[in-house]
């Protein structure tokens, strides 16, 4: 986004609208999810080389919630997680093809978001509210499953990850859609130079929330914008303008360019005067990929491990709250949150009552993020990989019920979730039951999960006899959802999507070949 064009937004405003706008009972709500960005990846969070200024001022504008969470290591079940307010577990975004195994959207899978579940911008339509994602969907890419047909009115972004560039008789490249038909494909129309990282993607992101704000605000009504940007998720890439000016390299191009848009979006909403009418929150979906570190994947600070474990780096996540004149400036809160908040919390601020046919595992925040309450809600957090509990946090102290990083034959393969951070009969790779006997830490004291908890203390048992009756009511209460993630078919991927035609980018469609996925981790 160059500053001409940002000028000529500013001027297009102040000829549209003539006084502020008025602030209107139910607040503008924007969810800034980043892809593969770690807990450490902040200035905020004790980054080094401090390359994030903007989201350290947002910091310092509203509220730092330390104690944030992804609801699964892996990209597509987090983001399920987000828009439903249920675990993965619950609204089907997991595997049964193997134990204790993470699975996620690629192109040749079969399944999506259920049509039984009910997301975010569906409940957000009953006051009235408009709703646009920019960005990754990653809840499957077959017709039915796309945002127009799950309660978003507007949509430029692509399906699936920017993985690539394939060979169009194999496997096709990814498709960028605009609303309900493909505009081009990553690698053919989308560029990605995958040898300089070169890629002006972020810019055409943040034109595209820019200019569904303004249209709203012109319009006097109330949206939801989910800007999800993924240019942290390897193969990373920035625009011109940003690569090589990282002290970090290529990933920390791309956290800039993320940083710095972020920074123009508070900015355009401050420019329109409808900050104080818009709640925003930023964070991620899951932990940093240290398998793609330390040239294409990012930092999760003191915490163990990454993407893809169930340890605190695979899924404590940065987040900040910002909403000017609500949020009380430069605060932190301890409160155990998750990213499911977000779909309670948003409703809260709408003045939606939440669907009450089904069980919702996040919370409301907005005693915390708007009183400012000291009283910090009781609530565990779990950690899932696939339909297996392997971990559940209560206050202070974690107790691990299955322990795994990754099997030794992908290890031995080179695929490292926990570089330089093995910590014996923690980072195990192979599966192992605790049961009877978990392994717990104090993450107060110990954050990095290297110093269990002696079974031998009063303390252990104290603890021990305080988590098991939650995890126990958690399994005995728990109703699984149909998982969305077993099947697989070449005949599914992104050969034929709506519009191609228009643009002579129609692909044949291979023969069907369904079969079980297969899932490594």
């Amino acid at each position: 986004m160059s500053a001409l064009t940002l000028t000529l937004f500013s001027a297009i405003i102040c000829c549209s609208l003539t006084e502020k706008p008025s602030t209107v009972s139910s607040p503008n709500i924007i969810i800034l999810l980043m892809d593969d960005m770690g807990w450490g990846d902040l200035g905020v969070f004790g980054q080094p080389s401090k390359e994030t200024p903007n989201l350290d001022a947002m910091a310092a504008e509203g509220m730092l919630l330390p104690n944030f969470y992804t609801a699964n290591p892996l990209c597509s079940p987090s983001r399920a997680a987000l828009l439903t307010g249920r675990l993965p577990v619950r609204n089907g975004f997991y595997t049964t093809n193997g134990h204790a195994r993470n699975a996620y959207t690629p192109q040749e899978i079969v399944g999506g978001i259920s049509k039984d579940e009910i997301l975010l911008p569906q409940m957000l339509k009953k006051k009235g509210y408009v709703s646009k994602i920019v960005g990754k969907w990653h809840l499957g890419h077959r017709p039915h499953h796309l945002p127009l047909e799950n309660g978003f009115d507007e949509w430029f972004g692509a399906p699936n990850c920017h993985f690539g560039p394939y060979n169009s008789s194999i496997r096709p490249n990814i498709p960028v859609y605009n609303n309900s038909e493909m505009l081009g494909r990553y690698y053919e129309d989308f560029k990605i130079d995958r040898k300089t990282g070169e890629s002006n993607l972020t810019q055409i992101y943040l034109l595209e929330g820019l200019e569904f704000i303004q249209r709203q605000t012109e319009a006097r009504r109330p949206f939801f914008l989910y800007w999800a940007a993924d240019a942290t998720h390897a193969p990373v890439y920035a625009s011109k303008r940003f690569l090589g000016k990282s002290q970090r390299g290529r990933y920390g191009d791309a956290v800039m360019e993320l940083d710095y848009s972020i920074g123009q979006i508070l900015s355009w909403l401050k420019t329109l005067g409808i900050d104080d009418n818009t709640f925003v929150f930023f964070t991620s979906d899951n932990g940093a990929a240290l398998i793609s570190a330390p040239k294409e994947g990012g930092s999760n600070g003191p915490f163990l491990c990454g993407k893809e474990t169930t340890f605190e780096g695979g899924m404590r996540e940065p987040a900040i709250a910002w909403w000017p004149g609500h949020i009380k400036k430069g605060t932190v809160s301890f409160q155990l949150s998750n990213v499911m908040d977000l779909f309670t919390t948003s409703l809260a601020l709408a003045g939606i009552s939440p669907p009450d046919d089904r069980t919702l595992d996040g919370l409301d925040l907005t005693p915390v993020l708007l009183k400012q309450s000291t009283t910090l809600q009781n609530r565990p957090i779990f950690y899932y990989r696939g339909n297996e509990l392997m971990a559940v946090r209560v206050g202070q102290y974690k107790a691990h019920y299955w322990t795994w990083s990754n099997s030794w034959e992908e290890f031995k393969k080179g695929i490292n979730f926990c570089p330089g951070q093995e910590v014996p009969d923690v980072t195990t790779h192979d599966q192992k039951e605790h049961t009877l006997q978990p392994i717990i830490f104090h993450l107060g004291r110990d954050p990095g999960e290297k110093y269990p908890i002696s079974v031998l203390t009063k303390e252990y048992q104290n603890v021990l006899s305080g988590i098991s009756p939650v995890v126990e009511q958690h399994k005995k209460t728990l109703v699984p959802g149909i998982p969305q993630l077993n099947m697989c078919d070449v005949a599914v991927m992104n050969w034929a999507p709506a519009g191609c035609e228009k643009l002579g980018k129609c692909l044949k469609v291979p023969k069907s070949e369904p079969l079980k996925c297969d899932w490594p981790h």
